[in-house]
């Protein structure tokens, strides 16, 4: 089953956005605009903390996962936030910056592959940033993070 959704609870100060199923150029799109709707749509001045939910989510091809992974950490850098897993990239080249002085402060990422989460969460997670196969876990940790 395809979800490509983007919602913001002001309450919490939380974005959740989702991607899962196996998924095409165009979904992927799709997705990224939900994203950007909503992070375009906070007021300046706010705070927010994100979870990226990739649980279930399968690129159609190797295009459209080059097309995709570079989106997030690009989006994030328009809001103060450095993506920990770029570390592993010396040669990734991303301008941090906040536009309309909004601001990122803390992360949860969400992926179905062990491997790979479990090497995220020993060699890049912070006190605000987390990486996690279990979507509730994720939720229940961001959710936990107070912003100031």
């Amino acid at each position: 089953m395809k979800r490509k959704d983007t919602q913001y609870y002001q309450d919490k100060q939380l974005v959740v956005t989702t991607l899962s199923g196996e998924l095409d150029a165009t979904d992927v799109q799709e997705w990224h605009q939900s994203l950007k709707s909503v992070t375009d749509g906070l007021e300046p001045g706010t705070q927010f903390k994100i979870l990226v939910d990739l649980n279930g989510f399968k690129a159609s091809s190797f295009e459209v996962h080059k097309q995709f992974r570079v989106m997030v950490p690009q989006l994030l850098a328009d809001y103060g936030w450095y993506v920990g897993y770029l570390r592993m990239f010396p040669e990734a080249e991303i301008c941090i910056r906040s536009n309309n002085n909004i601001r990122c402060r803390a992360a949860a990422h969400v992926h179905h592959d062990e491997t790979k989460i479990s090497n995220y969460a020993t060699n890049y997670s912070m006190i605000n940033e987390g990486f996690f196969t279990d979507s509730g876990v994720a939720r229940k940790w961001i959710e936990g993070i107070v912003l100031h």
